[in-house]
């Protein structure tokens, strides 16, 4: 992965938080600068504490046929907010499952928007 992916992703991460915290999810985040640090802070935690959690978790996904992974990303999403001034989760736990689905979604709609415009570096 070059650095061009690595700023399209994190700015798309951006700009995925901002439109979830203007659905009803419970997510807030105060300004594009807040969704900018949250971003990264995300993909830190994507990065090196998600597979951690993964691998201890694994004998319960496995249990639910991979609904624990939804749990997983939401504990992730939830700590990011935690992490972050300026980026809050209204109703705790739940706002951190749904706004982690949604993430998911809007992400895949951005990615594949750049692709369909041959924007170079983007990644699904």
């Amino acid at each position: 992965m070059d650095w061009m992916s690595i700023i399209i992703t994190w700015l798309v991460i951006a700009i995925s938080l901002l439109i979830i915290s203007k659905l009803p999810t419970g997510v807030e985040i105060d300004g594009f600068d807040r969704a900018l640090i949250s971003a990264a802070v995300l993909g830190a935690l994507n990065a090196f504490l998600r597979p951690l959690l993964q691998i201890l978790a694994l004998p319960v996904t496995i249990l639910t046929l991979g609904i624990f992974a939804l749990v997983v990303n939401a504990l992730v999403f939830g700590l990011a907010a935690y992490l972050v001034q300026g980026f809050r989760l209204r109703w705790g736990f739940w706002s951190a499952l749904i706004g982690a689905i949604a993430l998911t979604f809007i992400r895949s709609i951005l990615e594949q928007l750049l692709q369909n415009f041959g924007v170079p570096g983007v990644t699904s």
